[in-house]
Order: C-alpha cells, then sequence, then structure tokens
C-alpha cells in the first residue's frame, strides 16, 4: 500500500494540470523535430513526454522497478520514446538503488548522498530510505555508441549526477543536472566534469520554475561562484550546461 500512495502522490505532482505545457515552454527553446535527447532518470515520464511532443526522439532510462510498468505504458503511446531498464553511472555493472517507497522520485544510488542530505537540507528531513534494489548500471558512453550522440541529455539521479558523467568521454551539445542544497559539491564536481570535455556556458533554473535564471549565459567560474554563495538559497533547482566553441569561450 505504501508504495502505491508514493506512486500516486507523484503522479500528483509530476502530472498535475498545466505541468507539460510549461514543459513544452521551456525545452522548446533548445529541443527541435528529430533532436536525440536523453532522459537519465526518467521516473513518471513527464520530461519525456514534453521531449516527445515536440518531435525529439527520446531514450527514458530508469531503474525502477515498480515504475517501470506505469512508464511503459506511459511513453509506449509516443513514437520516438525507447525505455531502457537501467541505472547510469561511471562502469557498467550493477548498483544497490536505495529506495523510497514513500517518496520514489527520490531514490538514488548515492548513499553518501542520501546521509548528508538529510542532515543538510530541510525538505529532506522527513525522507526515509526504506529498502534497496539490484539494479543495472549503464554508461552514457555504452548509450551513445548504441542510439548516438544527443544533443541534449537531462540527469536527474539524485545526488549521482557527478557519477554519470564519469561515465561520458566527450562533450554532448547541451546537459542539465539537478542541484540540491546542502550538497552542492555534486554540481561543482559535474561542472569540473563538462570542463575537461568541452567548453561550456552556464544557467540554472530554482526550484520547478520554468525559466532561466539570467538572460546572459555565465561562465564556468561565475557558476561556481554562484553555487558557492547564492544556489543554498533554494532547495534544489537545474543547472544547464551549454557547450559553445573556444573561440566563444575567449571572447566572453
Amino acid at each position: 500500500m505504501r508504495r502505491l500512495l508514493g506512486l500516486a502522490r507523484s503522479m500528483l505532482i509530476y502530472w498535475r494540470p498545466g505541468r507539460q505545457r510549461g514543459l513544452r515552454t521551456l525545452y522548446s527553446s533548445f529541443v527541435s523535430t528529430g533532436d536525440l535527447v536523453f532522459d537519465v532518470g526518467a521516473h513518471l515520464g513527464d520530461r519525456t513526454v514534453a521531449f516527445c511532443d515536440l518531435g525529439a526522439r527520446v531514450i527514458a532510462i530508469e531503474p525502477q522497478e515498480d515504475i517501470l510498468p506505469w512508464l511503459r505504458r506511459r511513453i509506449g503511446r509516443k513514437s520516438g520514446a525507447t525505455l531502457v531498464s537501467a541505472a547510469v553511472g561511471r562502469a557498467k555493472g550493477t548498483g544497490n538503488l536505495l529506495v523510497s517507497d514513500n517518496n520514489p522520485t527520490l531514490s538514488t544510488l548515492a548513499d553518501d548522498w542520501r546521509k548528508k542530505v538529510v542532515r543538510k537540507n530541510p525538505s529532506f528531513r522527513e525522507v526515509r530510505w526504506n529498502r534497496s534494489q539490484e539494479v543495472r548500471v549503464t554508461t552514457l558512453d555504452a548509450l551513445i555508441e548504441e542510439h548516438g550522440e544527443p544533443s541534449f541529455c537531462k540527469i536527474d539521479v539524485e545526488g549521482h549526477e557527478a557519477e554519470v558523467l564519469a561515465g561520458l568521454s566527450q562533450s554532448i551539445a547541451m546537459v542539465s543536472i539537478e542541484f540540491v542544497s546542502g550538497t552542492l559539491e555534486i554540481a561543482e564536481a559535474s561542472i569540473d566534469r563538462l570542463e575537461s570535455l568541452g567548453h561550456y556556458e552556464y544557467n540554472a533554473i530554482p526550484g520547478e520554475k520554468r525559466r532561466f535564471l539570467w538572460e546572459a549565459w555565465q561562465t564556468p567560474d561565475k557558476m561556481r561562484d554562484w553555487l558557492a554563495h547564492q544556489a543554498i538559497k533554494f532547495p534544489s533547482g537545474d543547472l544547464y550546461a551549454r557547450r559553445i566553441s573556444r573561440l566563444q569561450d575567449t571572447t566572453t
């Protein structure tokens, strides 16, 4: 019963009226018909469906066994969507997914993150991870080899974002990662990894808003400074990285 109630709660949050329209508006500025998109941590498929509705071909990656049947039904109606039942990390293998039945969207492979976030972020203090599930782990490199290079990769994996990027050996045109107050070093490590692969400019969307924080995209150093001094104001949000040429990087 607890699992069903947790799933129902997530459905009310992520499939509430008007949410899809807002997602399509946000993503339409950089996702177009024919684009390939990776949705890493697809959960209940709200963003996968938004990408599909914009005409993209979507690889939706999700490891949670209780969510997969619903997700399969939801995206099965969409042409161009492929479901991959796996987690993503730095190397292929298996992993121990810590599952929160009351809050399944917060299930994670990152045990250290789980222990820290309940102490550092008030939004997580009542969350309990009550069981574990062994899951298959793949890598971004393996997904690219099988499906092609995406124009956008959305990563929302509850503290495992830097580990996902550790399994990538080339730059991607655009990436988003979740940041969570109290564990912002993971976002900083993700920037470091992206900068080792290419040149990027950055923006952020706090919480569940649908608008970038700045009109002008930021340099890596300015993004790190914001994470160090300002991001703590927000419980969570998403950081966006957009690849630029080396020439653009030297002129900003």
